[in-house]
């Protein structure tokens, strides 16, 4: 009986730190410039009205090999929007800050495959970002970590 009460005494001892820790965030903390895991691309998170967005603003091989042409948004399902650039695309749309460490209710587009999926970000310290996109349920997704570009 002891050692549940040890217990349940340090799991209520430690979530105030945690709380603390993840309260430390303020909502435009996540602005700024981001370079994504595969180190191909530059994603600048901004605010709008409130919200917050990404659009892609560097890409390291921006130009086509095929055409000699800027690369443009060929995997969109949408073929009106196959002739779009892909510099300057917005790929994070929609985000609220939750508070904590955590920006949800977004959605994520990726030009690689054409497909949006939802999202949600965390930040995990100020310079790294936890991006999981998802269909339907979070369980259901995939994880990338982003790294803050010094501006």
């Amino acid at each position: 009986m002891k050692v549940y009460s040890k217990l349940f005494v340090l799991i209520l001892a430690m979530t105030p730190l945690r709380m603390t820790i993840a309260q430390d965030y303020k909502a435009d903390d996540i602005l700024g410039t981001w370079m994504n895991e595969d180190k191909d691309a530059h994603i600048e998170i901004f605010k709008e009205d409130g919200m917050y967005f990404g659009k892609i603003v560097w890409l390291k091989d921006p130009i086509d090999e095929e055409t000699g042409k800027p690369k443009v948004d060929e995997e969109n399902p949408d073929e009106a929007l196959q002739d779009r650039p892909i510099m300057g695309l917005v790929l994070l749309k929609n985000f609220e800050f939750e508070g904590g460490d955590e920006w949800e209710d977004g959605s994520i587009y990726d030009p690689k495959n054409g497909k949006t999926y939802s999202c949600y970000m965390e930040l995990k310290g100020m310079d790294k970002l936890k991006i999981r996109g998802y269909v339907g349920i979070s369980l259901l997704g995939r994880t990338t970590y982003w790294t803050r570009v010094d501006e």
